[in-house]
């Protein structure tokens, strides 16, 4: 039976985190059958704007502007996540957190609070090029020039250093991933630096 394990994933939207978050759950549940928790407060939020509360609509509004979240909103999301599912013996996927620098010092804490020891940061890679090309096949409302503009420059500001920031952490592991490749490569190239 392998160790219950810690998983962060970055990427820019459009570099396919979602699909490869995907395929890790199914390898994880076919090598041991733990039971996953998969933390991402984009789903989370997207329930939250589904509905006609007054939290939902200046939620939606930051998302339609392509902004992050403020940080207390998210902070509280990923955590009562953590309360509400995680156990001792569970792997654990955390997408699109943490995103600030004060995310990363709260995400840290959680890991340090649950005993969650060598911690795998997968983060994939994709040229911004690359990426405007995914985004404008996608058509979603918020991919306008300005959302993907406002969306890069939000992750180049607050997401990379707080991945920096995590790297340097005792117990913590990046593997770079070069995401420009297909769903297939990128999924292996995975897999070989999880070790599976």
């Amino acid at each position: 039976m392998n160790a219950p394990k810690t998983y962060v994933f970055f990427g820019i939207v459009g570099a396919g985190k979602g699909t490869q978050v995907e395929l890790l759950k199914k390898l994880l549940a076919e090598r041991d059958g733990l039971k996953i928790v998969y933390a991402y407060p984009g789903n989370e939020y997207r329930a939250l704007t589904a509905g006609d509360g007054y939290t939902g609509s200046l939620v939606k509004a930051k998302l339609e502007r392509g902004e992050l979240q403020p940080d207390f909103l998210t902070i509280g999301v990923f955590t009562n996540i953590l309360i509400r599912e995680l156990t001792a013996d569970c792997h654990l996927i955390a997408d699109g957190y943490p995103r600030t620098l004060e995310q990363e010092a709260a995400f840290t804490s959680a890991m340090d609070f649950y005993k969650r020891e060598n911690v795998e940061i997968v983060y994939i890679e994709v040229s911004k090029e690359e990426v405007i090309k995914r985004m404008k096949l996608r058509g979603r409302s918020d991919d306008t020039d300005e959302g993907i503009n406002r969306r890069f420059w939000e992750y180049e500001t607050n997401v990379i250093p707080a991945m920096q920031a995590l790297k340097t952490k005792s117990g913590y592991t990046l593997h770079t991933i070069n995401g420009a490749q297909s769903i297939e490569a990128v999924h292996e190239d995975i897999k070989k630096a999880l070790g599976f």
